[in-house]
């Protein structure tokens, strides 16, 4: 008998002993935290994803449970140069182990270069997928050529007209200074 696993609700000690995969491609629309992201709405974006579990022996030959992720999107982000969208690729391929308990897992995550996450029988797939892809987002996104010409200058002709008409508030107050001189 195969056992069936559900990405919302993976049993991850069981997926892992089973050497199982699941894979998907869902909406863009349906990562909330990531769509918030978007510098517009993404309606044909998808997000594929593939996980594999493994079961690998740890210390005194007990099993540690494994999962490895890929997942990809491409997403419109706001370019940092001439602040128009730009299609930004997104890719994880991850390893993560499994610990018994919150404890375990901060402990030995801290001790180790893999990401050291809990295992539960109800562990929520897409959210691990979501997360790693907001980690992924670039600090400044970018084109490697912007389609219009980037503006460096921050001049603006109508302000310095406006600026250079208003009456510089030193000579109001030297005028009053002098108005008050003059008085007995």
């Amino acid at each position: 008998m195969t056992k069936e696993f559900a990405p919302g609700r993976l049993d991850v000690n069981g997926f892992a002993e089973a050497a199982a995969t699941l894979s998907g491609s869902d909406p863009l629309s349906a990562f909330e935290r990531l769509s918030a992201e978007l510098a517009e709405p993404a309606a044909d974006a998808t997000v594929a994803w593939q996980a594999a579990g493994q079961s690998r022996s740890g210390a005194d030959d007990v099993p540690v449970s494994w999962l490895h992720l890929d997942a990809q999107a491409t997403v419109p982000l706001i370019c940092q140069r001439c602040l128009l969208p730009v299609d930004v690729e997104l890719k994880v391929d991850r390893w993560f182990r499994f610990a018994p308990d919150e404890d375990t897992a901060a402990l030995e995550d801290e001790e180790s270069e893999e990401d050291v996450l809990v295992a539960s029988r109800d562990f929520d797939l897409r959210v691990l997928v979501e997360d790693e892809l907001l980690m992924e987002i670039p600090v400044t996104p970018r084109h490697e050529t912007c389609p219009e010409p980037t503006r460096l200058s921050a001049a603006d002709p109508d302000f310095d007209q406006a600026e250079a008409a208003r009456p510089n508030p030193f000579a109001v107050l030297g005028a009053l200074r002098s108005d008050k001189s003059g008085k007995p």
